[in-house]
């Protein structure tokens, strides 16, 4: 069964079983609604690793992240605050942040499978924003005044919101991951738009400080209005699966004491997206 979410974002399908996704219509179906609602959510499909990582092989080339945790499977990412089950617990605070993955890459994961092995009934849900859509929202004046601009994402950016207390030293670990610069709007082979914003977005390129930070927050408080959004509630056992390069997402608060656990892998980034 399919159920359409929002007005603008999301599409929700039950009835599947993880083993049943890894399949070729299985991932062609999914990309159809990835390109249609941006956030797919199979929901209670309980998928293991194997079956995990077999369907993003479908779905595109997995990227292998270069400091993960031990495990059977390289490509699967532990995402917890737990500092026994991920040597990057410490780091996951900037989760709850607007952002997307891989913004600090060459090229950033064109898309992003997570799925929940156990769940926080007191918080911890995942809110997404679609930003083709706030971008086509966008007035013509505001379209033409950001189509050239580059922005510079760094991950100190947005780990200096996540800990603003942080000392010399954990300020120095976040600048050893290098800063990038992108374009604001990205811009697909079809001609399809979106905004490249979140908490990794620190400048824009050759404007002062003041006004880049003014522009920055005012097209993130933009793209992420009820009116693009879309909250997800997790049980476990579901599978989240979105087009990273479109959809802002975040975790809500919850406490580093809970038992709230996630497997994701991510998509290799591909040329479809380029400069506008």
């Amino acid at each position: 069964m399919t159920t359409k979410l929002a007005p603008k974002i999301g599409v929700e399908i039950t009835g599947l079983t993880g083993r049943e996704l890894v399949d070729r219509k299985a991932a062609d179906d999914c990309q159809a609604a990835l390109d249609q609602y941006g956030v797919v959510v199979y929901r209670e499909v309980h998928i293991n690793d194997d079956d995990l990582v077999g369907f993003s092989r479908l779905l595109g080339e997995v990227v292998i992240p270069k400091v993960n945790d031990p495990g059977e499977h390289p490509e699967i990412a532990t995402i917890t605050l737990d500092p026994t089950k991920s040597v990057l617990a410490g780091y996951r605070q900037g989760n709850f942040l607007w952002h997307i993955d891989g913004a600090t890459d060459d090229l950033p994961q064109k898309g992003t499978l997570l799925t929940a092995h156990e769940v926080d009934p007191a918080g911890g849900d995942t809110e997404f924003a679609n930003t083709y859509a706030a971008y086509d929202a966008l007035s013509d004046e505001d379209k033409t005044h950001i189509a050239d601009l580059r922005v510079v994402h760094s991950f100190a950016a947005a780990q200096r919101i996540a800990y603003p207390d942080a000392t010399d030293k954990q300020q120095a670990e976040w600048a050893r991951v290098p800063p990038r610069v992108h374009p604001l709007v990205w811009t697909r082979q079809s001609g399809r738009r979106s905004l490249l914003v979140g908490a990794t977005a620190g400048e824009v390129v050759g404007w002062p400080a003041d006004r880049g930070r003014e522009l920055l927050d005012r097209l993130l408080a933009w793209s992420t209005q009820p009116q693009f959004s879309l909250r997800h509630h997790w049980r476990r056992g579901d599978l989240v699966i979105w087009d990273n390069t479109g959809m802002l997402h975040r975790a809500l608060p919850f406490q580093p004491t809970s038992r709230r656990l996630m497997h994701r892998t991510t998509l290799v980034g591909q040329e479809l997206v380029t400069a506008a």
